[in-house]
């Protein structure tokens, strides 16, 4: 893995930030919207808080969303090698003419900045060579909705990494569109509720793992999505879902709290679950177990978890990546029971299981929030992972840490599978969270604050 730079220059420019951001904060005046040098200071850029995607990531905590909110204190960095890319989704057609580019030390010598209409034919806007790093501020001429960054020389041996990216012009999506601010009165309330409980003290003898868990055996499959595409029915590719039952393009907070139908245990959790469906040679295979949906803690200290909101929902994974995934690869299925896997699929991206073992895969989710949002417009950017054992900068707040694990009873073959989403490597997931306040606020305090093992029931 790329290791951080550490150079002296570097520390002086992030204590610089940090010195600025206090400062800010104890006279009032710093603003969320920060603007760098060469544009407006009313202006907010186009590119702010809006879905940002990579060719590659250094690690967790330097994801591509950093480079695009606003906080010069974190940034998008890659991984080693040439040639690399971030690119943001503007929401809408934007005419766009001026990009600036905020470098931590290791920048690009030289890159191009690019337009497009559809995220997949690219024309480019500005040409650099022999790039000096720090501020640059480029005029551009271009139209489209996605616009990226595309470099082809690194100025050090590590990767290239961003602190902002920022796009300015006019157009796009409206401002603050999939952003879903949630009731801070209703927060307040559920916080209130769950800070009064009191821990019931776990035995001697109990494992000392912070994780309870749902269990949830498959319920329907539609070609819906209710974060993605919301009140367009048939809109999506097909999802297998697990839990409330009444799920479908229409479901909201209300909806699915109104229902009661669940296929989960506890019964009290009405959370909406789904998974893009998997086939074999054409034909639907459904999970034969139950979906476990794990609840637990990452972070060194777990005593500040809180339980989600009512409605707040997330995604990991990504439907749209289409890239090989061969023996070895990182987030891939793979063979759980006797004697595991004994090949691969002829494409090399499937494993073939033995006859005492199934095709399983875990999915895991980001543990910290930014404790103003619900959703955001990627479903990605209002949460992260924890860095260093723990919560901090823009994703403060600590939330149960969220896994699926389930597996098909199937074995594979040459042949192997597809998903209705594509190749292996866009297996991704879904939550619509819709508990019961004192059911999972009860768990969340004597299971992963006391750092207790719980079962289904909530019991150690």
């Amino acid at each position: 893995m790329q290791r951080s730079i550490s150079r002296p220059g570097r520390r002086r420019r992030l204590r610089t930030v940090v010195v600025s951001l206090a400062l800010a904060a104890l006279t009032g005046t710093f603003l969320a919207n920060q603007v760098l040098p060469g544009a407006s200071a009313a202006e907010t850029p186009l590119s702010q808080g809006r879905p940002a995607t990579a060719s590659s990531t250094e690690n967790s905590g330097t994801p591509a969303s950093a480079a695009v909110d606003g906080n010069p204190a974190t940034r998008w960095s890659s991984a080693a090698g040439d040639p690399q890319w971030l690119q943001v989704d503007l929401g809408g057609s934007a005419t766009v003419n001026q990009v600036v580019l905020n470098w931590e030390r290791a920048y690009a010598i030289d890159f191009t900045v690019q337009t497009s209409a559809n995220g997949s034919t690219w024309t480019t806007v500005k040409t650099v060579t022999n790039g000096t790093g720090g501020v640059q501020t480029l005029a551009v001429n271009g139209t489209g909705r996605y616009v990226r960054v595309h470099t082809t020389k690194r100025s050090t041996q590590y990767g290239v990494s961003l602190f902002e990216f920022q796009v300015f012009g006019t157009g796009g999506g409206p401002i603050g569109a999939g952003w879903i601010k949630m009731d801070q009165a209703k927060w307040s309330a559920q916080l209130a509720e769950f800070n009064a409980m009191r821990i019931n003290p776990a035995p001697a003898n109990a494992v000392r793992v912070p994780e309870f868990n749902a269990t949830c055996t498959y319920s329907h499959s539609k070609k819906d999505d209710p974060i993605v595409f919301p009140g367009l029915p048939g809109a999506s590719h097909m999802h297998s879902f697990f839990g409330n039952r009444g799920t479908d393009a229409n479901s909201t907070t209300e909806s699915l709290l109104g229902n009661t139908a669940t296929s989960c245990g506890p019964a009290k959790d009405l959370s909406a679950y789904w998974i893009p469906t998997l086939y074999e040679r054409g034909v639907a295979v459904e999970p034969s177990n139950e979906l476990v949906v794990y609840y637990g803690s990452r972070l060194d200290d777990p005593t500040k978890t809180v339980p989600f909101p009512q409605g707040f929902r997330m995604i990991a994974g990504d439907a749209k990546r289409q890239v090989a995934t061969p023996d070895g690869a990182p987030n891939q299925f793979w063979c759980a029971g006797d004697g595991g896997s004994i090949g691969r699929s002829t494409d090399g991206n499937w494993p073939i299981c033995a006859p005492t073992a199934n095709l399983t895969y875990q999915l895991v989710f980001p543990d910290c929030w930014d404790g103003i949002h619900l959703d955001s417009p990627d479903h990605k950017s209002h949460v992260g992972n924890a860095v260093n054992g723990r919560c901090s900068g823009a994703f403060p707040v600590a939330i149960p840490s969220i896994s699926f694990v389930f597996g098909y009873d199937t074995k594979g073959s040459a042949a192997g599978f597809t998903l209705a989403s594509g190749m292996a490597s866009s297996m991704h997931g879904d939550t619509f969270f819709a508990w019961d306040n004192a059911a999972l606020g009860h768990r969340v305090k004597d299971c992963i604050v006391q750092k207790a093992k719980c079962n289904t029931a909530g019991n150690f």
